[in-house]
């Protein structure tokens, strides 16, 4: 990966991307099979071992060079960055599969992270945020539900009824991430009397609070996990929760933040699967125009025809127009996320369909290698492609931004495109 200071920035930022692209280059990208590799029949426990050991020694690297969970304050043992700052480290690290835990921002830990330090009590800090900073611990994050759009937070039915001083809660949910291997799950509930449920009365009407659930209470049936891309079961769960018990101090926040707490984690996520992108793109993008430099085709290389010339073309067209499109976003979101709505719903839209385009070109050039499992080109398009469909569908974006821009020019205001 070529990284190299950029002139306009300051000092600091340039000094966490070389020493990023360091990490990346030296010990992440020349044992990525590794890392990374699925357990073999047969293979023996020290192997596995030294995977291990190979990635907590990558951790601890991390840590010693101060880049451990930029997404965190400091009193967290986080880096305390800005949007900014991390959307320039994130281009460099996600470049690298996988890299993302090694640095300690890896969703769905990561957001699930950033609403316990807003929302969580002191007590619930010290059970179940710091150790899911350390490790010890593992969480999932439990909104969608299989009978109800995602994309429309009104339709969730999932209820939590107060009986005394516990929440019982009872709902069907689906897409719960790392739901093989959590601890506990953020659960997205609708407070609802007792007597509305017993009568069959409109669930929908109660106001949204997310509760931490441990995996162990009785009542919390991971039904499977969820095959996607024809592959088997992955770590995305079915749940259901069968009358499940938990303290009303588990709830985060106030009953009734549920959908702001959602959208605070929702919106900084959003931004993060976008930096993402661009250090993917731009993976993509090195191995497609390699593989035009050097790939022989009717008397010369691929890099000397013009259909390959212009998928190049478009593609650094692309990655620059997503990558600028991202940076301003990230400033604009530190402001206020408020103020950044319309440019996370924009960014949230295109820079996964350039992706998208990046990656099909990258593919077509590098032929039948390109679908194969010996370059990691199917699985950007296949995360590509779920892209437009997580965090809301580009669809509900779309109706979001028109109508910020038609209520600016209903008030007269018209739109700034420089602010």
């Amino acid at each position: 990966m070529n990284v190299k200071p950029i002139a306009t920035l300051d000092e600091r930022i340039n000094d966490i991307r070389m020493r990023t692209a360091e990490i990346v280059n030296n010990d992440i990208l020349p044992n990525e099979g590794r890392l990374w590799r699925a357990r073999q029949e047969g293979e023996s426990f020290h192997d596995r071992t030294e995977i291990l050991e190979l990635r907590a020694d990558i951790k601890e690297k991390v840590k010693q060079a101060g880049l451990w969970a930029p997404h965190l304050p400091k009193e967290y043992g986080g880096m305390g960055l800005d949007f900014l700052a991390h959307a320039y480290m994130n281009e460099v690290l996600a470049y690298a599969i996988g890299a993302a835990s090694l640095f300690g921002v890896v969703a769905p830990n990561s957001g699930n992270q950033s609403i316990l330090v807003k929302y969580g009590t002191e007590e619930q800090k010290q059970k179940w945020l710091l150790p899911l900073i350390d490790g010890t611990l593992e969480s999932g994050f439990s909104m969608t539900e299989p009978h109800n759009p995602g994309s429309d937070p009104r339709s969730l039915t999932t209820t939590a009824v107060i009986d005394g001083d516990h929440f019982v809660i009872n709902g069907h949910k689906w897409f719960t991430s790392n739901g093989i291997d959590a601890d506990f799950f953020i659960v997205m509930c609708r407070v609802v009397d007792k007597k509305v449920v017993e009568e069959g009365g409109d669930l929908r009407n109660g106001p949204m609070v997310q509760i931490i659930v441990p995996t162990a209470t009785k009542g919390v049936n991971i039904v499977r996990g969820i095959g996607v891309w024809g592959r088997g079961e992955s770590d995305h769960c079915e749940v259901k929760y069968e009358d499940v018990r938990v303290p009303v101090e588990n709830a985060l926040g106030r009953v009734g933040e549920g959908h702001q707490a959602a959208q605070d984690r929702l919106g900084a996520g959003r931004i993060y699967h976008c930096m993402n992108c661009i250090g993917q793109m731009w993976r993509a993008f090195d191995l497609m125009v390699q593989r035009a430099s050097t790939r022989e085709v009717h008397g010369g290389v691929l890099a000397d025809k013009q259909f390959t010339q212009g998928a190049i073309a478009d593609s650094y067209i692309d990655i620059q127009t997503a990558r600028l499109f991202t940076i301003h976003a990230a400033e604009k979101i530190d402001q206020g996320l408020q103020a950044a709505r319309t440019d996370i719903s924009a960014i949230k839209i295109y820079v996964p369909e350039a992706y998208t385009r990046v990656v099909d070109r990258a593919i077509q050039i590098w032929g039948a290698a390109g679908v194969s499992n010996d370059l990691p080109l199917w699985g950007m398009y296949q995360g590509a492609r779920t892209l437009r469909i997580a965090d809301g569908p580009d669809e509900v974006h779309k109706i979001l931004i028109a109508k910020n821009i038609l209520g600016a020019y209903a008030k007269g205001d018209g739109w700034d495109f420089g602010n």
